[in-house]
């Protein structure tokens, strides 16, 4: 069995190396010369004021405990998470203490003491997020497929939503609670923080993303011999006899790990080359994916000499004209002193208006005047979870199959979405004799 895959962001590179597990003869092609995707390093590394040089990710991503099938492809490829990702219980508490910290013990009693001892709350507030976890619990936290977190939420205290609710949920789905889907919420509501021994420990990176798994996976994947064709795009596929051909060469199977638009773009230029019947399946398919709506993340990156926050995490309190949801300290997670990430989730704003705003929300809840450094705007950053959503399924014809973290399964378009896609489409495979 020969398998193509397109696309070497997470979602391809883990399904090269389950692949390649599997017994299967792999060609990656990857249309830009870097690994990573939508989770890369950027490839100029940039010089603060005092000359220390930072190397910067697209994004500020982070890992938790629930990410079983991403901590498991770390170890495949030879990433040891003990020195590349810090743990430390779900802490949501702004930079004056306030707000909530989970001890990271149980996942019924982090919830609990959490809520009980959260500065700032009232103990109705503590005791009404309870009521309302258990009552999740008892449906199996299942609810109508219609709602949204606002709805589902909207008769919990404000400080409860404006705490808890409201950065779980733009942090996970990237969507705000008045538009998220209410059904996926709680299943990372359960997943993440309240069903899963330490699911809700953060795992934050210590090294750039590249150096995190893209860097590591292709590495480990030429070592097994697989060619890695990064800077070649493909433009289209030929059906051919029971495969797929991509450009001159003839696969058994394909798996796309491009993004929405760009598999869509793929299979539209692919029509004309493949039976009527299956093109009209790839046509459909196509058509599913163009109708996910896309939203966007933007990272401010800003250095001040000497800073340093009182944890390598906060929340930010937010809105309108305070867009920043988290803000990261890079100087705590490996890189230079005074080098700070503030994410904005769900961002609508030009880059530079982002960049204004975030300097300027610094200054009113941090009371520190920063240089900026660089403002990334990852566009398509994922998918919009809203309420009933349809997602396109794995299979889009015989032999081509996608994996990538918008194609359907109950999370929003996280890095271990994109890794349990990828290893699905593996499972979808004929078998093949693994490795080893």
């Amino acid at each position: 069995m020969d398998v193509a895959v397109i696309g070497a962001g997470w979602a391809g590179l883990a399904a090269a190396v389950a692949a390649r597990s599997q017994g299967y003869d792999v060609t990656v092609f990857e249309a830009t010369r870097t690994v990573g995707g939508r989770a890369r390093t950027l490839l100029e590394p940039q010089v603060l004021l005092d000359g220390t040089s930072a190397i910067l990710d697209n994004g500020q991503h982070i890992l938790s405990g629930a990410y079983t099938a991403t901590l498991q492809l770390l170890d495949t490829v030879g990433v040891d998470a003990a020195h590349t990702l810090l743990p430390q219980g779900l802490d949501l508490r702004y930079p004056d203490g306030t707000g909530l910290r989970f001890p990271d013990w149980h996942p019924t009693l982090d919830l609990l003491w959490a809520s009980l001892r959260a500065r700032g709350w009232h103990l109705r507030d503590a005791l009404a997020l309870l009521r309302n976890a258990a009552a999740w619990q008892s449906a199996g936290f299942s609810c109508n497929p219609a709602i949204t977190v606002a709805e589902l939420c909207a008769h919990l205290p404000q400080r409860v939503r404006s705490g808890l609710i409201d950065p779980l949920c733009v942090s996970a789905l990237n969507t705000p609670a008045h538009l998220a889907s209410a059904h996926m919420f709680l299943r990372v509501l359960h997943d993440g923080v309240v069903g899963c021994p330490r699911g809700a420990r953060l795992l934050l990176p210590t090294v750039d993303l590249g150096r995190l798994f893209p860097q590591a996976a292709l590495a480990w994947l030429r070592e097994q011999g697989v060619a890695c064709h990064l800077g070649e795009r493909v433009e289209s596929l030929v059906h051919h006899g029971r495969g797929w051909r991509v450009g001159d060469e003839e696969f058994s199977a394909v798996l796309l790990a491009t993004d929405a638009a760009q598999s869509a773009r793929i299979l539209h230029a692919s029509l004309n080359s493949t039976p009527a019947i299956m093109a009209q399946r790839l046509l459909s398919w196509a058509a599913m994916a163009q109708e996910l709506r896309t939203t966007a993340i933007a990272t401010v990156y800003a250095w001040g000499a000497g800073l340093r926050l009182p944890r390598p995490m906060c929340h930010l309190p937010s809105d309108d004209e305070h867009p920043a949801q988290f803000v990261f300290d890079r100087g705590q997670l490996g890189g230079p002193a005074g080098l700070l990430a503030f994410v904005v989730s769900d961002s609508n704003a030009t880059r530079e208006h982002t960049e204004e705003a975030v300097l300027h929300q610094a200054r009113e809840q941090l009371g520190w005047t920063l240089t900026p450094v660089q403002t990334v705007v990852e566009k398509r950053a994922t998918f919009c979870c809203e309420p009933r959503i349809a997602r396109p399924p794995h299979r889009i014809a015989p032999g081509l199959l996608a994996c990538a973290d918008f194609v359907a399964n109950p999370y929003p378009a996280t890095l271990e979405g994109a890794v349990r896609n990828a290893l699905d489409a593996v499972r979808a495979l004929p078998v093949a004799t693994p490795l080893g």
